[in-house]
């Protein structure tokens, strides 16, 4: 018997955080010294045929992209990054013959979703040189933004597995199908569907531990 998903509230809460619980300014004006300013791409380097559909594909998918990633690094200016780094290697690789790209959205994806990883690669390989004392903590901006509720499924979902933590964002946040999730991460159907499946029980577990 397939395992029951838990109750369905902490993925409203989860929902409503992403998709309205972030405003667009705090998601475009840095206040924490980030590596670099998040700032509109220009599409100038691309052909004049491409710029108008890599400038649409921008401002109409970067907001979703960076509450993808964010879900993904916990980390507002990283998630920028991510995405910034995103569509400027979708410009440079592909930005002459963009429109003869099958699914351009589904290259973002696939990017940011390889970016947090390598961010997170780096973070293990930093926190292993770094004394407990010294780590830094989750800024006050950060703890203001999230309610509580918000950054209990944040914490939770932070302490499944990489590729558990990805399955659940993609599914039930993106709303992609098991196949466009099997693309976007190189692997198979039947793999996304069982991840799925413990990462629904270790989150639930995890959230029905949390004392109130």
């Amino acid at each position: 018997m397939p395992t029951a998903a838990p109750s369905v509230t902490w993925w409203q809460s989860i929902r409503r955080l992403v998709q309205g619980g972030l405003a667009p300014r705090s998601l475009t004006h840095r206040k924490d010294g980030g590596r670099r300013p998040f700032k509109a791409l220009s599409p100038s380097t691309a052909t004049a045929g491409d710029e108008h559909g890599f400038s649409e594909l921008y401002h109409h998918r970067r907001l979703a992209l960076v509450r993808l990633a964010l879900l993904l690094v916990d980390d507002l200016p990283t998630a920028e990054d991510v995405v910034q780094d995103a569509f400027t290697a979708l410009l440079r690789r592909h930005g002459r013959r963009l429109a003869n790209l099958d699914d351009p959205e589904a290259y973002l994806r696939t990017s940011v979703v390889n970016g947090a990883r390598s961010v997170l690669r780096r973070r293990r390989t930093a926190r292993a040189h770094v004394p407990e004392r010294e780590r830094s903590f989750p800024s006050a901006d950060r703890s203001v933004l999230l309610a509580e509720t918000h950054q209990e499924v944040i914490n939770a979902l932070q302490r499944l597995t990489r590729r558990q933590r990805e399955v659940l964002v993609l599914r039930y946040w993106s709303d992609l199908t098991e196949a466009q999730i099997a693309d976007t991460l190189g692997v198979s159907r039947g793999t996304v569907k069982s991840t799925a499946s413990r990462a629904l029980e270790a989150l639930g577990r995890q959230l029905e531990e949390i004392p109130r």
